[in-house]
């Protein structure tokens, strides 16, 4: 009797697989169509195919050089209009592996995340990183690894801020952004090199997500005080500084 119940259910489990895995990939073409379409009302280029040399021009950013078979895939690129200005921008998926060892048999875990790249019109900005604060960062905290504090009590409880110019990250995040960033649900945002990064976790997101997620990047950005705006437009030469 045992093994008469179990042709059965192998053939139901089979049967699953092949219905979890029919719609997976029906919900994945969607996505991709839907990624076209959005690229397409944007006026944005489509690019599906893999970019392995995207961690050469981005491995600056933390979550573009970790791991091995690394690259990127499913690329729009356009601009945004920040301000009455045109800021290219560069957003998609991400995919890389890392291993894992348990002392008999080695892992591979593979992680795929999307990402906004915007690239800034300034010469050169300072590095500034913020994220939502997680219970890793307050032990970090508890062991000396501080970061920037603010005025707000409750938003230096909720978010992690770092950057080596602490006036500029000041600058940045004034009260009105303060209240911005604390009434939403905003991307982990990292700048480096003329870029910022925005990313949330590993995982690939629904298209809306990068419409939000743009539209908060545009947000964000016309928060920039105009004092700040004047001195990342017109730095200080070095024969002014000597």
């Amino acid at each position: 009797m045992p093994s008469e119940l179990a042709i059965p259910i192998i053939i139901a489990i089979a049967l699953l697989a092949i219905l979890l895995g029919y719609f997976g990939y029906r919900a994945q073409q969607q996505r991709l169509a839907e990624l076209q379409q959005l690229a397409s009302r944007r006026g944005w280029q489509w690019d599906p195919a893999s970019d392995y040399s995207h961690d050469e021009r981005f491995g600056h950013f933390s979550v573009f050089n970790c791991g091995s078979s690394r690259y990127a895939y499913n690329t729009l690129r356009g601009s945004l209009d920040v301000d009455g200005q045109a800021w290219p921008v560069q957003a998609g998926d991400y995919h890389y592996q890392t291993t894992s060892h348990d002392g008999k048999q080695t892992t591979t875990h593979t992680h795929r995340l999307s990402y906004v790249l915007v690239r800034l019109p300034y010469l050169s900005t300072p590095e500034l990183f913020f994220r939502k604060e997680n219970f890793f960062d307050r032990i970090a905290e508890f062991i000396g690894f501080d970061d920037i504090d603010f005025e707000s009590a409750e938003f230096s409880r909720r978010f992690i801020v770092k950057s080596r110019d602490k006036r500029f990250a000041y600058d940045v995040i004034h009260p009105r952004m303060m209240e911005f960033l604390l009434a939403g649900q905003p991307p982990a945002f990292e700048l480096a090199r003329g870029y910022a990064c925005l990313t949330r976790g590993e995982r690939c997101w629904k298209p809306e997500e990068f419409q939000s997620t743009l539209d908060w990047a545009v947000e964000f950005f016309n928060l920039w005080p105009r004092h700040l705006i004047a001195q990342l437009e017109n730095p200080p030469s070095l024969e002014g500084t000597r």
